[in-house]
């Protein structure tokens, strides 16, 4: 097998397995990323890269070193996660930079940082001014975390006493011009109702949505692909067609969420009536 031939054949193993060997690490890599996670990551790259070029380092070896490395990695992990003393060793602890408002330029010289990397991690955190600091700490993974005084925290809904809905997590319903309809209809809404609230932001059919998100309020943002649809006027008939459809949809909703006999006939028959006024009036409602 010729030298090249070789090269490709141990670089697509060593990636293969380098691949796995960081998803059993897991995230904390990237995300916590400490002194000593960093060493090592450097270090298995490195002898991922020497296995995969070096022809002159047995494949095999370079293998039970990588595994090695990854054995140990993971064990010290497990160890500073039962062990407080054992993480501090392998980890460090936070150091505290600003106290009670002051400077403190023992521990800024130990961390072996400069005023400007200070200020860098200030600003980073919105604190442009020293005097606006309570407490800076140094972060393990090399972040600054900032508490301000009091008197420059911005005010929540919560100093105002005033109590607030809480939001969960919005959806995407519209993607590339494609409704997902599953995710509406779990969601609560319909078709129409998500025809309307496009139209009424410019767009003439769902086809004309790059993206649409809802909140859990019951908010839409749309973004259209032709972002000149948003500056012409919006259609009034189609969007009164579709504001109809959207009712009458609302109708069957509300007669099959209600278990009271009366009530569910009452919305089926305003809902098929509505259905017959929509396909007398639709010819008059196309532009």
């Amino acid at each position: 097998m010729a030298e090249i031939e070789v090269i490709l054949v141990r670089s697509i193993a060593s990636f293969i397995i380098i691949f796995i060997l960081a998803r059993i690490l897991g995230k904390a890599q990237l995300s916590q990323l400490t002194f000593f996670d960093y060493i090592i990551g450097i270090t298995i790259g490195d002898m991922a890269t020497a296995v995969a070029i070096d022809s002159s380092i047995e494949f095999l070896n370079g293998i039970v070193g990588l595994l090695v490395y990854t054995s140990f990695s993971l064990i010290i992990g497990f160890g500073a996660i039962k062990s407080l003393k054992f993480r501090k060793i392998v980890e460090g602890s936070p150091t505290i930079l600003i106290e009670e408002g002051k400077l403190l330029e023992k521990n800024l010289k130990k961390s072996k940082l400069t005023y400007n990397d200070l200020m860098v991690g200030l600003r980073s955190k919105n604190a442009f001014k020293l005097s606006e600091v309570q407490l800076a700490v140094l972060e393990t993974d090399g972040s600054i975390s900032v508490m301000k005084k009091a008197g420059y925290e911005p005010i929540t809904a919560s100093d105002l006493n005033m109590i607030t809905e809480e939001e969960n997590r919005p959806s995407l319903i519209i993607i590339d011009g494609t409704l997902m309809e599953k995710r509406l209809n779990y969601l609560g809404y319909s078709k129409e109702w998500i025809l309307g609230k496009v139209m009424e932001q410019g767009a003439n059919s769902i086809e004309d949505v790059f993206l649409a998100q809802i909140d859990s309020k019951g908010n839409v943002y749309v973004d259209l692909f032709d972002d000149q649809i948003e500056t012409q006027q919006i259609k009034q008939k189609p969007l009164l067609a579709a504001s109809l459809r959207k009712i009458q949809a609302n109708l069957e909703t509300f007669a099959l969420q209600t278990n009271d006999k009366a009530a569910k006939e009452m919305y089926y028959n305003q809902s098929k009536e509505l259905q017959n006024l929509i396909q007398k009036i639709n010819p008059y409602l196309k532009e």
